[in-house]
């Protein structure tokens, strides 16, 4: 089940021209030099892990190097509210299955394309804290003579990080790239937090650029949806007086009419969607307890709050030949 982060992040920063501008933002310059941005496109897919669907979203993107080499570049947006002290295992983790997905696409292909992985980051618990390389993961033994040595049998790998938390509204307005993908960082970065609605008065001008654009009016009723449903009251009092002064009362009505429509579909929506997946879990837990497997309750609780579709028609398939709990839940 999407969650609103997910939904707008694939809205407004999954098309290429958007997405480039972040990626121009974040990479060094020798990449963002060497990339040739005119063919950059979106690949299909996900890689994130079933359990984490509802507070991750991924992003991939092919290009090619001046020198005719192919680059992908996968981008993860985090948006659990504390910082993941694992996140560069995960991310190692993720790049692999990239990897593994690219050579199976491409058999004939004997070396792998560079995947440059960034994580972008908009927490309201404050900055990014964890390790961005895997090695730092790793206990090595302390003695400075030898610990070189060690470091040599254990995986390198680094992530980017776009960490928003840090950066101030001023810097993120002022990044390059289409207005709508300024606002939607804008958007990401105060969405969950207390200054929303006295923060959004001074992206007035922003709202007003998206606005003048071809399909202005239905970019910004994305984003007013998105601020609708992470804001409070008052931001969300606050973002009717800004659209309406940028595109009238008649119009505001309108969009409000429609994101609210909306919003009340997609309650329906996921309330449905909710209680079938809810059944699905019990109908688990009932086959195994029927077939005298015990279902301790560590095991019935993931079972029961797993809201990944896929996931829980895998287990109910293992629920009836498994032998253990553990045959069921094997990947969770």
């Amino acid at each position: 089940m999407s969650g609103p982060h997910d939904l707008f992040v694939r809205f407004t920063l999954g098309q290429p021209e958007r997405a480039a501008a972040e990626l121009r933002a974040v990479l060094p310059p020798e990449v963002v030099s060497r990339v040739d941005w005119s063919t950059l496109s979106r690949e299909p897919g996900s890689v994130v892990d079933p359990e984490l669907r509802e507070t991750q979203s991924d992003l991939l993107f092919s290009a090619r190097l001046f020198g005719g080499q192919q680059l992908l570049l996968y981008i993860l947006l985090e948006h659990q509210s504390s910082v993941d002290g694992w996140m560069a295992l995960r991310m190692l983790r993720y790049v692999v299955r990239q990897a593994e997905h690219w050579r199976k696409a491409h058999p004939e292909s004997e070396r792998l394309p560079v995947i440059v992985p960034l994580v972008m980051y908009h927490g309201p618990g404050g900055a990014w804290t964890a390790p961005r390389r895997v090695e730092e993961l790793f206990e090595l033994p302390e003695e400075a003579e030898v610990r070189e040595q060690w470091r040599t049998l254990i995986p390198r790998f680094e992530f980017l990080l776009d960490d928003l938390t840090a950066e101030r509204a001023e810097g993120l307005m002022a990044r390059p790239g289409p207005p709508l993908a300024r606002l939607a960082l804008l958007a990401l970065r105060y969405g969950r937090s207390e200054e929303l609605s006295q923060r959004l008065a001074g992206w007035t001008a922003l709202f007003a650029e998206v606005h003048a654009a071809p399909d202005g009016l239905d970019n910004l009723r994305v984003v007013v949806r998105y601020l609708f449903q992470v804001g409070n009251k008052a931001a969300r009092e606050a973002t009717k007086e800004v659209l309406r002064s940028v595109a009238g009362t008649k119009r505001t009505e309108d969009v409000m009419m429609t994101v609210g429509e909306e919003l009340i579909e997609q309650g329906r929506q996921e309330g449905i969607l909710k209680g079938r997946l809810e059944g699905r879990a019990e109908d688990i837990v009932r086959i195994l307890t029927m077939r005298g497997i015990h279902v301790d309750d560590n095991a019935r609780k993931l079972i029961l709050t797993c809201r990944d579709p896929a996931l829980l028609d895998r287990w109910l398939e293992r629920a009836l030949k498994a032998s253990s709990v553990s045959d069921v839940t094997a990947e969770a």
